[in-house]
Parts: C-alpha cells; structure tokens; sequence
C-alpha cells in the first residue's frame, strides 16, 4: 500500500481547493483497507474522487484514506451484473458498460463520483438513481473489523441518504450493479445526449463539486437563487455560478470557507424569503 506523507490534496478535490494532509493511504485490496482503519480508524478521514466535498482547512494534521485508481477494478459476471471496487469513477463505469452493450447508467457518464461515494449519497439524475440498479455492496465494518455484504433492499436508500451516509462507520468496498442487454449505439446517444445537456447549463468551465444543495420538497434550487439575484455573489475565490445558480465555483484559488461562507449566505436568503431550509449535499471536511 502506497503512503505518502505531507500529502497535497489539491487535485483530490474537484474545488481544487488547497489543503495537505499529514499522510495520505492509498488501498490496493481488501487487506490494506484492514490494516488502514485497524490503528486509530477515528482519526482517519476517508475520500473517494473527491467530487463531492470542501476542505474547511487547509492544514489536516490527519490521515487520509484515499479510495480511487489503486482501487478501480471493474468486471463483468454473469447475469449482466457488473462488479465494481469502489475507486472506480463512474465514467470509466459507464464507457465499461457501452463496451459490453450493457444499458443502466448512461446518466452517470458525466457525473462525476466514484462509485462508494455514489453509493454512499444514492447519485443520480433526471429521476434515475444508483439504488435502481444496485444489487448488493462490499463493505469494512469498522464496529468488529470485518468484511461484510449487504443487499439494497437492507440499505434503507433515501434521496440522496442512505445507510452509509448516516453510518459512516461502515466503509463501501464494492458493488453489484445489474445493467439489462441494450443496443451499443443507442447507448452511446444516450450518454452523449446525457453529457450535451449538462455541459450546456453547468459551469464545467471552473472547478466546482456538483450541485451544491439538495432539493427541497416543493422547490427547485436554481429558481430560487435566480430570484433572489444571487448569481455571481461572490465571497474571496468563490462565487455563486452566474450560469447555474445551483453550483459554486472556484474561479480564484478559492479557500473552504470561501465556499462555506458562500452556502452559509445563500442558505440565510433562502430561509428569510421562502422559509426553506436548504441542506447542503456535498460533504465538509
């Protein structure tokens, strides 16, 4: 297992927000994952592609475990069921699946997670979501330092929650994803349409992590920021996206509390004009 000390996390951070670590793990199997957690897991922060979280500091004096390339592996089992590690992103997923013909998450192609985060936090999009095709997850209970299975129907998914989410004690090893038999050409539309359609109302120009808050019962985000006229609000490096007022984007060497400070305004605005209550959906560290 690769260890690196005083590690920069600037590019395991879709933000490219600046922040170092005191060591940085980097698990190629199962056992590593073991040995990581077996001393002081407490103090271990763990992260996947990084698409999905700020950095409150910029100094961690704490390990992290850093779940991606040397921990990527994808095959294909009988029955259409893709299994997946956990590192993998879900691009690479989605280009596997098209080159087996396999239809089920084209919408994934161009949002950008690994496949534990997306797991963890239920991704999707357009009314798809990655319960819809999960069969079962590997995991690492940290509670008795084994490893584990779990089918969906045991996960108690929620939008955007799941049983991973609320106990993170529990740490995603891999998944069984069952696709169905499609038509390679088709797919490939599909997942090109997919990604035309995002790039043409979100702000891939800047770094950013997604959109920044869930969606309230009732309400839509962007809407509600739109009138409000809170696009381009700025605060340090950060500003509300003029382009969808849904994401913050790092357009300066933004900092964490830039972001933070940002979610922070737009959540009080939010609540002063329609008494909604915004949750954040990305992750703070």
């Amino acid at each position: 297992m690769k260890v690196e000390h005083n590690f920069d996390l600037t590019n395991y951070n879709s933000y490219r927000i600046k922040a170092i670590c005191k060591r940085a793990f980097f698990p190629s199997d199962e056992k590593d994952f073991i040995e990581v957690f077996s001393d002081t897991p407490e103090s271990k922060i763990i992260i996947g592609g990084g698409y999905n979280i700020i950095f409150a500091k910029e100094n961690y004096d704490l390990d992290f475990v850093i779940v991606g390339e040397s921990y990527s592996g994808i095959k294909l089992e009988e029955d259409n069921i893709i299994v997946c590690e956990s590192g993998a992103n879900t691009k690479d997923l989605s280009e596997f699946a098209l080159a087996n013909s396999l239809s089920g998450v084209e919408i994934f192609y161009d949002i950008p997670s690994s496949l534990g985060g997306a797991v963890v936090m239920n991704a999707g999009a357009s009314g798809e979501e990655i319960k819809d095709i999960l069969v079962k997850v590997r995991y690492l209970d940290l509670e008795d330092m084994t490893v584990k299975e779990i089918y969906k129907e045991d996960i108690g998914y929620q939008y955007r929650n799941s049983l991973f989410q609320r106990e993170t004690n529990k740490i995603v090893l891999k998944a069984w994803l069952r696709l169905e038999p499609g038509n390679a050409a088709d797919i490939r539309s599909k997942m090109e349409t997919i990604k035309e359609a995002r790039w043409a109302k979100q702000p891939k120009e800047y770094p950013n992590a997604g959109s920044v808050f869930k969606r309230p019962p009732g309400h839509y985000v962007g809407p509600m920021i739109d009138e409000l006229q809170l696009k381009g609000y700025r605060i340090g490096g950060a500003e509300v996206s003029k382009k969808h007022g849904g994401f913050i984007v790092n357009i300066d060497n933004a900092t964490g509390m830039d972001i933070i400070n940002i979610v922070k305004h737009v959540q009080a605005k939010v609540k002063e004009r329609y008494g909604v209550d915004l949750e954040i959906e990305q992750r703070i560290i």
